[in-house]
């Protein structure tokens, strides 16, 4: 099953000031989540963000931010962002069924989110290269489970490439500097 850019949404979980420093390579998380961010943006796909406890996590990173112009952002204070009040109401107001997810961290808020957006219908495709937890080990283990329970494990560039869906066009050409 491919990633279809007319029936998905991006869902960025708390990549945010106070956490990101203690993220298992967070500048990789970060960096192909802008990249998602913004090639989300470009196609207008909906996209969503999330902020953990923001008084005590910071708000996003800058960066993040900056590339989320077009999102919508939300605070919580659930690990998942399926539980806040109203978010499952504002996602499936898009009209989509299918959720590319990144964020941290992997093994708490990303994987109970997922857990909650599965139970809600929604096929889940975590973005494997763009979500991570404090440690290595804990990310792997959130991974092995996610996938295990049927999310769709997948990394940015596919689902840039699955946007896409088709070479030589001039969308493909403005995509270019995203995927180089």
């Amino acid at each position: 099953m491919l990633i279809n850019r007319q029936d998905s949404l991006l869902l960025v979980v708390d990549i945010q000031a106070k956490l990101a420093p203690a993220i298992f390579e967070s500048d990789v998380v970060t960096a192909n989540s802008v990249r998602l961010l913004r090639a989300s943006g470009q196609m207008a796909i909906p996209t969503f963000v999330s902020e953990q406890y923001v008084r005590g996590l910071g708000p996003s990173l800058e960066v993040i931010r900056e590339a989320a112009g077009h999102a919508c952002f939300f605070e919580k204070t659930h690990f998942s962002c399926a539980a806040e009040p109203g978010v499952l109401d504002r996602l499936r107001a898009a009209g989509r069924r299918q959720i590319v997810l990144t964020g941290t961290e992997s093994h708490v808020c990303v994987l109970q989110t997922a857990c909650g957006l599965l139970e809600a219908g929604f096929q889940v495709f975590l973005v494997a290269d763009a979500s991570s937890s404090r440690t290595p080990a804990s990310r792997d283990a959130a991974i092995e489970r996610l996938r295990a329970i049927g999310v769709h494990v997948v990394t940015t560039e596919m689902v840039l490439f699955e946007w896409l869906h088709k070479a030589g066009t001039d969308e493909f050409r403005a995509f270019l500097p995203l995927i180089k």
